[in-house]
Formats: structure tokens, sequence, C-alpha cells
């Protein structure tokens, strides 16, 4: 199995990473997001997902389109047709077997993630209203896309949460999870 993250997962990709996430939140605007975005996942998928998955590996990873989507469309504003289709150019259609989309209040969320050791990046730190915004989103992708996409009640305890992430990764791809 290959973990990996987004924005990042490939040298190039990273280096995209630091430029998105560090600095203030109006840094970029919601179209130059997105170009970076796709630029780091381009390079990401040639460099890393395609090898593994050429390599018979499985692949996990942590964010991908659905993100850019919730993100810059439903977050952000951009045209949901004009992400899809700078999303082709980079891509093709690549897309995952199956997405888990881990959902939970957005107050809960914002706690969580200042929680976490060190400084919250610039998304973390905008606005309630944004983040609304963006759990929508990801339940819109869920809703539109019920074969590819799963939601997962995130508000339980981490054993609860993994148990049903487990249970729907064996369910919809048919594999034994410990």
């Amino acid at each position: 199995m290959q973990a990996t993250r987004e924005p990042g997962g490939s040298p190039g990709a990273e280096a995209i990473r630091r430029l998105l996430l560090e600095g203030d939140s109006e840094r970029w605007d919601a179209a130059g997001e997105a170009l970076l975005l796709n630029a780091a996942r381009r390079d990401h998928v040639a460099r890393l997902i395609r090898p593994a998955l050429e390599a018979g590996k499985w692949v996990v990873c942590d964010r991908f389109t659905d993100s850019t989507i919730a993100y810059q469309g439903y977050g952000r504003g951009l045209p949901l047709a004009e992400l899809a289709a700078l999303q082709l150019f980079a891509l093709g259609n690549f897309q995952p077997d199956l997405t888990l989309i881990l959902d939970l209040p957005v107050t809960e969320g914002l706690a969580r993630a200042a929680s976490r050791p060190g400084a919250a990046d610039r998304f973390e730190r905008l606005d309630h209203a944004f983040h609304q915004r963006l759990r929508d989103g990801f339940l819109a992708i869920a809703a539109a896309e019920p074969e590819r996409c799963a939601v997962i009640g995130a508000s339980g305890d981490i054993a609860v949460v993994h148990r049903a992430m487990a249970a729907t990764v064996a369910a919809r791809l048919g594999v034994a999870l410990a």
C-alpha cells in the first residue's frame, strides 16, 4: 500500500503545498489556488500515484480532486464546470475508486483543527461560513456520486470512526481490513 496526501505527495507537489498552505489566508485568490492545486496533483499522479497503481499497489490519499471542488468551488465560489474542465485537462478521466468523506459539524471540526499542535494553515483560519459551505459541498459531491463516495460520521471516537471506515472499504471494494 502507498499512503500519500494532497496537496503534496511528490517533491514538486510538496513545494506547491508550502505555497498554498503558508502565509496570509488571502495570499491567493480562488483561481490561483485551483491552478496550483491542479499543477501539484498532476505531478503527484504522474510521479507517485500512477507508478504505484501500475506496480499493483493500493493507494490511499488524504484528499484529492473532490477537495478542490469543495474548497475552491463550493467554498470560494468558482464555477464547478470550470473546475471540472481544469481537472479534466490536468488528469483526464483519472479518479479514485472510492472516496470516504469524513463528516462532522463545522464547529467540532474547527475545534479539532485548533487542538492540533502547530499553527493553523491558511484554510483553517477562514471563517465559519466558509467551512459550512465546504461541508455542504462535500455532502453535495457525495450525494451526486453515491457509487464512488461514502459519507462516514466522524463525530465519534477514533476507534468507532476507524471501524466505520474499514467496514465501508470492505463492503465497497470487497477486501477485508484489520
